[in-house]
């Protein structure tokens, strides 16, 4: 089996966590710049409550996806855990913990939906870099709470 060299690690480490603070910073031609041009994502219809599905296919269905985070006031994505294997000298998958805080207005007041999310990813090696060549989402826990918005996350 091929191994990942460092500095492999080292961008694939990079790659999650810019995906992490784009969706943060609502940088989302950022995000798209780190998947690949046939890239796909996979998330949950009804995340936490149901086991279905949804595909998206290519840039464009990635990007009306990601789009629905526009319409929270804030949201804070922490990569907690990672760990990347190589699958071949240009191609790798990878295992990432993340806990996704998602804040929005109810009842005069903010709550937070917070989402303890494992990513299944499949990389793959580009003239630009490594990419996501598939990003599938996995809801494993879901709690929520009051909050209190103390800095909207637009971008700036």
């Amino acid at each position: 089996m091929t191994s990942l060299s460092p500095a492999d690690h080292l961008a694939l480490a990079d790659l999650v966590h810019r995906y992490a603070a784009g969706v943060d910073d609502r940088d989302l031609d950022a995000v798209l710049a780190l998947f690949a041009p046939d890239a796909t994502m996979t998330a949950p219809t009804d995340p936490g409550r149901s086991p279905d599905t949804v595909t998206h296919d290519g840039l464009d269905a990635i990007a009306a996806a990601l789009g629905a985070v526009r319409r929270l006031p804030v949201t804070v994505h922490a990569v907690v855990g990672t760990v990347f294997d190589a699958v071949s000298a240009d191609e790798a998958r990878g295992r990432v913990a993340c806990v996704a805080h998602h804040a929005f207005e109810r009842d005069g007041g903010a709550r937070d939906d917070t989402w303890h999310v494992v990513y299944r990813d499949h990389y793959r090696r580009t003239d630009g870099g490594w990419r996501f060549a598939r990003r599938e989402l996995e809801v494993r826990l879901r709690t929520a709470g009051d909050v209190r918005v103390v800095t909207p996350g637009a971008p700036r």
